[in-house]
C-alpha cells in the first residue's frame, strides 16, 4: 500500500509519500529542495547526484511509519547539500522540512 498526503509544517509545501507491505515499511517528504527520509534512502547515492537528504532512523521499537513520525524523529545523518543548507544532526525532521522547503 502507497499513501501520499500533504505536508504543510510552517508553511512548508511537501508531500509525504509512506509505503507498507507484509514486514516493512518506509516513509519520505518530499520538499522543493530536498528529502526528509527514513533509513531507506542511502545518503551516499544521493550524495553522488547532488541531492540535499536528511535521514532519520527508527528503531524496531519507534519505526517511522507517517509523515508525522518522520517530522517527530531526529535527523541521523545529512548529505553535504543538506549541510549547506543549514540542515544538521541532531535536528528534528520538522526543523529540516523548514530548511529544505
Amino acid at each position: 500500500m502507497i499513501t501520499i498526503v500533504p505536508v504543510g509544517d510552517r508553511g512548508a509545501a511537501a508531500a509525504g509519500l509512506q509505503a507498507a507491505w507484509e514486514g516493512g515499511q518506509f516513509v519520505i517528504i518530499v520538499a522543493p529542495r530536498g528529502l526528509v527520509a527514513c533509513g531507506i534512502v542511502d545518503p551516499a547515492v544521493s550524495e553522488k547526484f547532488g541531492f540535499a537528504v536528511a535521514i532519520a532512523r527508527g528503531t524496531p521499537e519507534k519505526p517511522l511509519v507517517t509523515p508525522d513520525d518522520l517530522l517527530e524523529a531526529r535527523i541521523a545523518a545529512v548529505t553535504p547539500e543538506a549541510a549547506k543548507r543549514g540542515v544538521a544532526a541532531g535536528m528534528t525532521g520538522r526543523e529540516a522540512l523548514a530548511l529544505l522547503s
